[in-house]
């Protein structure tokens, strides 16, 4: 647990109209943050400038689907995802998120938008069962291994379905 934050079983969830939108440097730390992240995370604006982005990573969800946003967006491409994040007060609240890199004028990219909506409640359910079954693959790899044994588990979950990553998730 970081900074000794205890999970509750309290959820907050977002209204229809609410956008989540923060901006991260290459390394995963906060550059900007909107009102409303303010208010789901928690933390004051203050508190999560130049802090990582995983302040409000939730340790039900897999390290090996961090690996996989980042392995994506480090290639160049916008990634999709249901993300369950944990607030200051040990809260948490579901995200339905797109990742996308930033660039300069000359377009090199330079950091990297999020922006979150609300999920739709079926798709919650669904990659909440994704996600434990992919902790469980964590934790009997090990640390070291942890990240490739739960994204090895899904992709090939998704391969014998005969789906990618992009499909399956957007067809949530």
């Amino acid at each position: 647990m970081k900074s000794g934050i205890q999970p509750t079983s309290h959820e907050k969830r977002m209204r229809e109209s609410d956008v989540i939108v923060s901006k991260t440097d290459t390394k995963g730390r906060i550059t900007y943050g909107n009102r409303i992240f303010v208010e789901f995370s928690g933390y004051s604006l203050l508190e999560l400038l130049g802090t990582q982005h995983n302040i409000i990573r939730h340790p039900d969800m897999p390290r090996g689907v961090f690996k996989y946003l980042w392995d994506t967006i480090a290639t160049d491409k916008e990634v999709f995802a249901y993300v369950k994040n944990m607030a200051k007060d040990g809260s948490f609240y579901w995200v339905w998120t797109n990742v996308t890199p930033d660039r300069d004028a000359q377009g090199v990219i330079n950091g990297y938008f999020s922006v979150r909506r609300q999920p739709k409640r079926g798709a919650v359910d669904a990659m909440a069962d994704v996600y434990r079954i992919m902790l469980e693959e964590e934790r009997k790899a090990g640390s070291r291994d942890a990240c490739a044994a739960s994204l090895g588990w899904l992709v090939n979950v998704l391969n014998s379905k005969g789906v990618g990553y992009d499909e399956f998730i957007l067809s949530l």
